[in-house]
């Protein structure tokens, strides 16, 4: 019993059944990760979410109400990682609804699950076609515009550091202007900022 409380709670919500029955034997054969519910919806999941830390989903719905479930599962204090590869659909709009990640279903093995860890730790996670996205901002700094890649990819303050050579402190610093910038620290915030002006990238 400890095992499991030890391990990241996922459900897994998904219309089509090829796609909930892979994701489902990927994250049980995962040491960490623990299933705990999947289903074609949430309606037919609702008694099992309650458990679930993380709520992956991949609903073939037009965006008013796949952004509705997001927000939905988000106000119950789920973690929503979205994956999708409608034309419809953005990081954009399922970031701004409160989901916590956004994954392309052309995603490989190794990403999904690191999306999902990512997540299910409270951070952000995203990847997305840059053409999808709203053009950059020229107010951020090229350093600043690494540093917030990275963070919406779902580094952490150290790895940002070790990734472009420089120290924790020198990142933190970064931070503090982009807070300054944009008028928020929070790494959700910065998460949808980056998003916005196209600063993240395929893995």
């Amino acid at each position: 019993m400890s095992g499991c409380a030890d391990r990241v709670r996922i459900a897994v919500i998904g219309d089509c059944p090829v796609f909930r029955h892979g994701i489902s034997n990927l994250i049980s054969a995962a040491p960490d990760l623990h299933l705990v519910a999947a289903a074609p919806s949430i309606e037919s999941a609702d008694g099992t979410l309650r458990g679930a830390q993380v709520v992956l989903m991949d609903l073939q719905q037009p965006a008013p109400r796949l952004t509705a479930a997001v927000t939905k599962l988000h106000g119950r204090g789920h973690a929503v990682l979205v994956m999708s590869s409608s034309p419809q659909i953005d990081a954009v709009q399922v970031i701004r609804a409160g989901a916590s990640g956004y994954l392309s279903r052309q995603a490989e093995a190794h990403e999904v699950l690191r999306a999902i860890r990512t997540v299910g730790s409270g951070r952000s996670y995203v990847s997305a076609p840059a053409s999808r996205l709203v053009g950059l901002s020229p107010r951020f700094t090229d350093r600043e515009q690494e540093i917030l890649r990275l963070l919406a990819n779902g580094s952490t303050d150290h790895e940002i550091a070790v990734e472009l050579g420089i120290s924790k402190h020198t990142v933190h610093s970064h931070l503090d202007r982009i807070g300054e910038k944009t008028g928020s620290r929070r790494r959700p915030d910065l998460t949808r900022i980056a998003v916005e002006h196209g600063l993240t990238s395929l893995e």
